[in-house]
């Protein structure tokens, strides 16, 4: 059980003021880079006001109000808040200053929205407080309770549904071990309610029905692989630890083809994960691992603890039905070079993809782990304006924000994130904050850090 520890905030009170009684911020000589069309326009001036952007025009023309906090940004480059498309929220038990803990995290980042997909009345509750400026953190958007091996029934699915529904979240989390019978009545009752459903794809299900059905989502690439298996597989009647180790080797890559042009003709989301999956299936160990992630110093010290031993256990000979066959074998490695061939094929067709990490998770850091995430994402020949756009104008799509949200422009709300070199042309940049702006409240580089130290400094006692 972690250690409730006192967080003290370096922010001030002016976090915890409604959107409507932030600052006024002017941003001048500044590089607008909007994310409508890849482009950047220099030498502007952005004024933020009552939490959203007021006015955008070139520098020599625009004027800094009397009452605004001047920033000199010559040089730098405004782009849109990112997000976080499945992210988690800590367990219903958590301290309050534990749930802070990871929402800064976020933010200090540049992380302005998270979907959080696997909620509980707590996180319903958090959602309010930082929509209300009670709570600083990115704008949530909450799943409730997974649909999994729980929901045995059409009848229990179908009651599930509409209890969800009803208590306000925003969508449904689909997850293993649910049978067919029950997921059409899922979907047939969330098509009735209007309210998304999305997640992975039960093993029973398949990914042809689950994008047949339209699921808003596929997240973690769930189930492609599996899809690929031929009719004539050898492996159709084995059990689950020959699948896991041999499946990648009995695929038929020339089905990838057809599978991507289904999804994007179904309009169905993804939401790849590609850095926690690679992380899973990686030959290095936990102490391997945490050495070379350097942000795991913020998160408490027994939940990296408990990463290492349970990556530990991965490599392990005897360590159960998908385990054993990591180190020294092969099936790792194939199974992330068939990940980046779907996700390089994805993108190819036009299908709709977001970003999403999976954090926290196993060596995944809230906020931190999104700099892995489009790193891999270009490494499977997206271009940066491509990556910066499944955290930007595709979220917005994707949530039916666009006139809110999603790009730089004059009434969106000022999400923003100011970096000291162009994120078009190396997605790495986006590591080079100068700062951040949550909902209107302008945070400088400096408090971010000065708050990061405190906050690693907590986390090795918890």
């Amino acid at each position: 059980m972690m250690r409730s520890i006192k967080l003290m905030s370096s922010l001030g009170a002016l976090w915890l003021l409604p959107a409507a009684h932030a600052q006024t911020i002017a941003f001048e000589n500044v590089n607008i880079v909007p994310m409508d069309r890849e482009h950047a326009i220099e030498n502007q001036t952005a004024i933020i006001r009552d939490g959203r952007i007021a006015q955008i025009g070139p520098a020599n023309r625009v004027k800094a109000p009397e009452d605004a906090e001047r920033i000199n940004a010559s040089g730098k480059y405004l782009m849109p808040g990112l997000a976080e498309m499945h992210g988690h929220l800590p367990s219903p038990d958590a301290p309050k200053s534990l749930v802070e803990h990871f929402l800064f995290l976020y933010i200090a980042n540049g992380v302005t929205t998270v979907r959080g997909m696997q909620g509980n009345p707590v996180a319903l509750q958090i959602r309010e407080d930082v929509n209300a400026g009670k709570l600083p953190g990115p704008r949530l958007y909450v799943a409730g309770p997974p649909f999994g091996g729980n929901v045995r029934t059409p009848e229990m699915a179908e009651k599930m549904v509409r209890e969800q529904k009803a208590a306000g979240y925003d969508l449904l989390k689909i997850s293993e071990g649910m049978g067919p019978e029950a997921y059409d009545a899922v979907v047939r009752t969330a098509r009735e309610l209007r309210i998304d459903f999305a997640g992975h794809v039960p093993n029973g299900v398949g990914v042809r029905r689950v994008i047949q059905a339209r699921q808003r989502s596929i997240d973690h690439l769930d189930n492609y692989i599996e899809g690929l298996e031929p009719e004539t597989s050898p492996l159709r009647s084995s059990d689950a630890r020959v699948r896991a180790r041999d499946l990648p080797f009995h695929v038929d890559e020339g089905k990838i083809g057809e599978l991507v042009r289904l999804t994007r003709d179904a309009g169905v989301w993804n939401i790849p994960t590609m850095a926690c999956w690679e992380n899973f299936y990686s030959a290095d160990d936990g102490e391997k691992l945490r050495s070379s992630i350097p942000e795991v110093r913020y998160m408490p010290r027994s939940a990296v603890d408990n990463w290492v031993k349970g990556k530990n256990s991965l490599l392990r000979p005897d360590g159960g039905p998908f385990l054993g066959f990591l180190v020294g074998g092969k099936t790792g490695p194939r199974v992330m070079d068939l990940r980046r061939k779907i996700l390089r094929a994805l993108h190819e067709v036009g299908a709709k993809i977001a970003l999403g990490t999976d954090s926290p998770q196993i060596f995944s850091v809230p906020g931190f782990s999104i700099h892995r995430e489009m790193s891999l994402m270009a490494q499977c020949g997206m271009k940066p304006f491509d990556v910066l756009r499944t955290g930007t104008r595709n979220v917005a799509e994707y949530f039916g924000t666009l006139e809110e949200t999603g790009t730089v422009e004059q009434g969106k709300r000022a999400d923003l994130i100011l970096l000291e070199a162009n994120p078009l042309e190396d997605v790495a940049n986006v590591r080079r904050r100068a700062g951040v702006v949550v909902n209107g409240r302008w945070m400088a580089e400096s408090e971010i850090q000065k708050r990061l130290s405190e906050l690693a400094a907590a986390a090795e006692k918890m």
